[in-house]
């Protein structure tokens, strides 16, 4: 048994403590007629005597659990006459999925981060705290580089069914990458898969989750931005004017994103007097001598922020202003910032465009 399963059963056993549940020694890979339990634990309160048959996890998908609840049910067959066995997941990382394919076959589960769900007769403990998957060897990370651009062609062909060729194409990667992100994303349980050999086409069986799953990944993500003021002839076209200036300098790979090019998709009727765009990485300031922009940490009215990779895939192009704006997973994604009413106009982008 490693440390890292003896920690775990730590921290499961000060949970039981705290809530009025006592705990005896654990007892690590308990031998059983249909193979070998990870941990069996005797806890008791004044309701009564019980024992914890526990599968031990790392990170825990819908199909790792249903490997684990198969063990747990081995077990207890081999003792179908206990009525005071209560089976349990325990891992440091459990997907939504997983919790609730948990919940949905009445098996308790507890997380490292003291998320703790056990229901038994008169026992209940709900404990819901917010998870970050760690990753371990063998975890593919989803939201990196050109595999996060294989995740945008996804979820932007999310209806339709896709070939990995059609994909490769989408998101500009290579078939490799495609092929490695398809794999994890099926260990997920995320994929929906028609066909077979040449005819095999995929699309995501569930685009809201990958969509979460993004987002919690956009927000560890640190891009380059600097602040810098643009003189406007007019307050109320502050977008247009850059498009402008972009144009007359020939200047190529800007994109606009943030609530000012949001508002272009959904208009919020909330006013807008700074803009964000994002330009090549180490190209902010040749933009912003393209532009005629001045560094101001106060007073900024332009943001610059020095991305490539999914930022730039399916732009558009504003008839009315000619400008280039970020597809609208991106704009819903640099919404969720929590400036001013971001949030609130990122929720109507998700509702009226992405339909997620």
């Amino acid at each position: 048994m490693s440390i890292r399963d003896e920690n775990l059963v730590k921290s499961l056993s000060g949970a039981l403590e705290r809530a009025g549940i006592a705990t005896e020694e654990p007892v690590f890979e308990v031998s059983h007629c249909g193979g070998r339990l990870d941990c069996l634990m005797h806890v008791s309160s004044p309701s009564g005597h019980r024992r914890l048959a526990i599968e031990l996890l790392r990170q825990a998908y819908p199909r790792d659990v249903r490997d684990a609840a198969w063990q747990l049910e081995n077990f207890h067959k081999d003792n179908s006459k206990a009525r005071d066995i209560i089976l349990m997941v325990a891992a440091e990382h459990l997907s939504n999925g997983a919790k609730a394919d948990l919940r949905r076959h009445g098996l308790a589960y507890f997380e490292a981060n003291g998320t703790f769900y056990l229901r038994h007769e008169e026992w209940l403990i709900d404990i819901e705290r917010p998870s970050k998957p760690t990753l371990r060897r063998g975890i593919v990370p989803l939201f990196t580089g050109a595999r996060e651009q294989v995740i945008f062609a996804l979820l932007y062909a999310h209806n339709s069914f896709q070939s990995g060729l059609a994909l490769a194409e989408l998101s500009k990667t290579s078939t490799y990458t495609v092929s490695t992100v398809l794999a994890e994303l099926e260990r997920r349980e995320w994929i929906a898969s028609e066909g077979s050999g040449r005819t095999l086409r995929r699309k995501v069986s569930h685009p809201a989750e990958l969509l979460d799953a993004w987002v919690d990944a956009w927000r560890e993500q640190k891009a380059p931005k600097t602040k810098w003021y643009f003189y406007l002839s007019d307050a109320n076209d502050l977008i247009g004017q850059l498009a402008d200036k972009l144009r007359a300098a020939g200047t190529n790979g800007a994109i606009f994103t943030g609530s000012a090019a949001a508002n272009l998709v959904v208009p919020h009727l909330t006013r807008t007097d700074t803009v964000d765009l994002i330009v090549p990485p180490g190209e902010a300031h040749r933009y912003a001598a393209s532009l005629g922009l001045k560094s101001a940490e106060k007073g900024a009215n332009v943001t610059l922020i020095e991305r490539t990779g999914a930022s730039t895939l399916f732009t558009n192009e504003h008839g009315l202003t000619g400008s280039r704006c970020a597809n609208p997973f991106i704009l819903y994604l640099d919404l969720l910032d929590g400036k001013g009413r971001n949030k609130e106009l990122a929720a109507q982008l998700r509702q009226y465009q992405l339909n997620m």
